[in-house]
């Protein structure tokens, strides 16, 4: 735990997402784990191999940057994307979960961490009508991206699923990147331990 995060609040938010877990698991609910993640040019490879006395580098490059905006369970590897190129702004985010929400068919609970476009009054305003769907948003407590399982998700594509070669420019990138989101559930998955 974060000398910044609340204990109580901790312990007590941690618990309250125990129980929809169970809850999922006994099929009461449906649970999604909600973020947004983006991919430039500038990798994310944490380590390489190289021979005794060759010298390897990668180039650190500006570039555009892809932004996703993903609602993943855990339990099924079910994912579902919405992407663009530039900043994630709460109009985005509300426009998407919209239509989301609009396909949901059984009681369900979307996971979000605590930035500041999740609390904007646009947001606020909607969560209401989610409600009335019944799909309900469950805030994490603050620093605590370890309980929002998508997080994982990201960590795998970027550090393990993106090879090196789709660097080479934006578009290479963008088609890599939907190649594994299309695919998720199916040809990458991950097993989380229960």
């Amino acid at each position: 735990m974060k000398p910044a995060q609340d204990p109580d609040d901790y312990a007590f938010k941690a618990h309250q997402l125990r129980q929809v877990q169970e809850l999922e698991q006994a099929g009461a609910l449906d649970l999604f784990y909600g973020d947004e993640s983006g991919f430039c040019l500038t990798s994310a490879i944490p380590y390489g191999w190289q021979f005794p006395g060759e010298h390897v580098a990668t180039q650190p490059r500006h570039s555009q940057r892809f932004n996703v905006l993903g609602l993943f369970n855990a339990t099924t590897n079910e994912l579902h994307t919405a992407a663009r190129e530039g900043s994630v702004d709460a109009a985005f985010v509300i426009d998407t979960l919209d239509a989301w929400v609009a396909t949901r068919t059984r009681p369900t609970v979307r996971v979000l961490d605590n930035a500041r476009l999740h609390h904007t009054a646009a947001f606020q305003a909607r969560l209401q009508d989610w409600e009335d769907r019944d799909v309900h948003i469950f805030y994490l407590p603050t620093y605590s991206p370890h309980l929002n399982k998508i997080e994982t998700l990201w960590r795998k594509v970027k550090y393990e699923w993106l090879r090196p070669e789709a660097y080479a420019d934006f578009k290479t990138l963008k088609t890599a990147v939907w190649h594994i989101l299309d695919r998720v559930g199916r040809q990458f998955t991950i097993q989380f331990a229960t």
